[in-house]
Parts: C-alpha cells; sequence; structure tokens
C-alpha cells in the first residue's frame, strides 16, 4: 500500500515539475513577443488568424493574396456587384457598418483565405472559401451562416 501512494506520488510529482517547465518555456516566449513589439502589457496566444490579426500587419500576407488585391480580383464579380469595385482586402478590414452581414462575411472570409494559403492545416482551401464567399452573398441567411463558419475557423486556427 505504501509502495503505491510513493508511486502515486512520484507521478504527480513528476508530472507537476513537467507543467511547471512548460509554462516557464511559454512564458519565456510571451516575453520575447512583449520585447519585439513595445507598448503591449501582455501578449494573447490565441488569435493569429482572425481578421485583426491580419490588418495589423504583424505577418507578411501570402504571396498569393497580395494587400492591394482587389475583392472583386479575389472573390470575382459576383462580389463586386455588393461590394465597391476597387476596394482592397486591407480596406475591408477598416469597413464597420454595425449590422451588415455581408461586411461581416467579407472581413470573415478575407481572413479564411489568408489562412488557407499562410495556415497548414486549415479547415477550408482556398477555393472553398472562394466558393462559399460567392454562395454567401445570395441572402442575409447564408450570409450569417458562413460569416460563422468562417469565424469559428479563423478563431481556432492556432
Amino acid at each position: 500500500m505504501k509502495m503505491a501512494r510513493s508511486l502515486v506520488l512520484s507521478r504527480l510529482i513528476l508530472f507537476l515539475t513537467l507543467t511547471c517547465f512548460a509554462a516557464v518555456s511559454s512564458s519565456t516566449t510571451t516575453t520575447t513577443t512583449l520585447k519585439r513589439h513595445s507598448g503591449f502589457l501582455y501578449s494573447r496566444t490565441r488569435g493569429k488568424c482572425t481578421p485583426q490579426f491580419w490588418s495589423s500587419r504583424r505577418e507578411a500576407w501570402p504571396r498569393m493574396v497580395p494587400q492591394g488585391s482587389t475583392v472583386s480580383n479575389v472573390f470575382g464579380s459576383r462580389a463586386s456587384e455588393r461590394y465597391r469595385s476597387d476596394m482592397t482586402l486591407l480596406e475591408s478590414r477598416a469597413v464597420n457598418e454595425e449590422g451588415n452581414v455581408f461586411n461581416e462575411l467579407l472581413k470573415q472570409a478575407s481572413a479564411a483565405l489568408l489562412n488557407s494559403y499562410a495556415r497548414k492545416g486549415f479547415p477550408y482551401s482556398a477555393w472553398e472559401v472562394k466558393t462559399l464567399m460567392i454562395q454567401g452573398l445570395v441572402s442575409e441567411y447564408a450570409a450569417a451562416r458562413l460569416t460563422r463558419r468562417f469565424s469559428v475557423a479563423n478563431d481556432a486556427c492556432i
């Protein structure tokens, strides 16, 4: 009985030690990030795939989608019917009309497209993002549904 307790106790101590080591190593990484981006009090580990992240220009955009790309060039003529024909993907991040589901779809779809090129294992390919974006422009219901899908994928991305 004492031997079993001792074994369990030693495994628990080993687990706690490894957990503390992992926490220290991740805080070292955060400290490095803080030094590189002076002025920030903390750094979030999530959010490297959100629309806000891509508009912050902290990471270079994939070559397949330059920042100057227009929405109509990237998503097709159907998108130019809904949005300005000269609007760039970067400008689409600044559009902030409360309650406009089509603008929210554009933000999330743009981030999803960038993630499809830049993040291995992202659940959508570039072709799927473009196709779904066009399908989402059909109605407000479709736009809201796809906005949620892209938002979940963008938020879950690492």
